[in-house]
């Protein structure tokens, strides 16, 4: 809120004038580093709960919603065996009624309809300069206008690069007029880069294949880098023309490559294995582990960690959550307070930083204020937000990572999508 001080005749009047919070119109956020940068948030939840605004229904998808200039969009799926479609709304950011929402017929494989295994998009849209953009499970890229849903222009990226099978899990990168996307196409497209504007290819590069993980864009080294994560490498580009400026060879399979690349412009942390970025040059060299197994550099397949003052913060695939020393990999501590510990995977840990401590968005539809520091985990407040549904190991999970925009709390299921509601009184 904003303080005008109107003055009639002797008496002074304070207006409340609503001003919006700031979006988060892309997965992790206005930054894509999943920091929630609003002030005057609650530290301790309600006893009774936090009041949700609104809840909308929506279908089977792992998607993240996005906010942007009071709408929210969020993707599902619709099947009605042999039919399938995927599915863009367009939501009232304040009421979550429908403003308008658009269907793209899809192909699903028959155990995409079976209960609990539904095909359903996994790609979170990025909205920018009134455009939305979206990728689909079975390869359609959409450029549509953001306030009416009409299509600007569409590519499928399985016809154009020649592949077999499509994961479509990354979400659009944009970086000036260039979208980009690693998709794992042929021939050498691993990485593609397009006109935001007409879906035209600008360049491609890398003949490696694709992972879940979402790529970033950083400064380090003199240059701006796009760093990709695929199943043979983590592999730094220019991300004007696509020029390699290095690559680490690393060989990890899709469900294992699940993490964002982070990085907080010193180091670079892709999934469990630290790069320590050069100051002078564009160039990188790998701190620790010194293995290159799986079970040694993979903290999470199913959430990201967070990098804050020389210390990592991370769900482990058995629902600890732990403190890494930066520089070394140490482990300095560990809870199983966060969620329910699994034998198996399952377990996420969703990280926000936010003020001065760190929301936590739990495979149990929990959220949770705790302040996390060298010392240890110091839980504040916790709240349930949402029911989980979808069946996974024998229990009930939500996976879809939270957003947070306007002072409030976006979150999702495979049922519906609901707006909690988190300023401070």
């Amino acid at each position: 809120m904003f303080g005008r001080i109107c003055v009639v005749g002797a008496v002074v009047l304070q207006v409340q004038i609503g001003l919006r919070g700031e979006d988060w119109p892309q997965f992790r956020g206005a930054e894509r580093d999943a920091v929630w940068r609003e002030s005057g948030i609650m530290e301790k939840f309600p006893e009774t709960g936090v009041h949700v605004r609104w809840r909308a229904t929506v279908g089977p998808g792992w998607s993240s919603p996005v906010v942007a200039t009071g709408r929210v969009y969020v993707m599902d799926s619709l099947l009605n065996k042999p039919k399938a479609q995927e599915r863009l709304q367009c939501l009232d950011e304040k009421t979550g009624s429908v403003l308008w929402s658009q269907t793209v017929d899809v192909t699903y494989p028959d155990w995409a309809f079976t209960k609990g295994q539904e095909g359903s998009p996994t790609s979170t849209p990025t909205v920018r300069d009134g455009k939305v953009y979206t990728l689909g499970q079975e390869g359609d890229l959409i450029c549509r206008d953001a306030k009416t849903g009409s299509e600007v222009w569409r590519r499928n990226l399985i016809t154009d690069y020649k592949m077999k099978e499509f994961t479509g899990s990354n979400s659009p990168l944009l970086e000036g007029n260039l979208l980009i996307l690693p998709i794992g196409g042929k021939p050498d497209a691993g990485v593609i880069a397009l006109d935001k504007n007409t879906g035209k290819e600008v360049w491609h590069a890398l003949d490696e294949d694709s992972t879940n993980s979402a790529p970033l864009i950083i400064t380090a080294g003199g240059q701006r880098q796009l760093v990709v994560w695929t199943q043979q490498s983590v592999s730094s580009l220019d991300p004007a023309t696509g020029k390699l400026w290095w690559r680490e060879r690393l060989l990890t399979g899709s469900d294992s490559a699940v993490a964002a690349v982070v990085s907080d412009g010193q180091w670079l942390l892709i999934g469990g294995m630290m790069l320590e970025l050069d100051a002078g040059k564009p160039t990188a060299k790998v701190l620790w582990p010194d293995s290159r197994s799986l079970t040694k550099r993979i903290l999470s397949n199913t959430s990201t960690a967070i990098l804050r003052a020389g210390h990592i913060y991370s769900a482990r695939t058995n629902g600890e959550l732990v403190c890494l020393d930066a520089k070394t990999g140490q482990q300095l501590w560990t809870t199983d307070k966060v969620t329910d510990k699994r034998s198996g995977t399952g377990a996420s840990i969703h990280l926000t930083p936010q003020g001065d401590s760190v929301l936590l968005f739990t495979d149990k539809g929990e959220l949770i204020r705790a302040q996390l520091n060298p010392g240890g985990y110091h839980e504040i407040s916790r709240t349930p937000l949402i029911t989980p549904v979808y069946a996974f190991g024998g229990h009930k999970v939500t996976w879809s990572p939270p957003s947070f925009a306007d002072g409030c709390a976006f979150v999702r299921n495979e049922k519906e999508v609901l707006c909690a509601e988190m300023k401070r009184p």
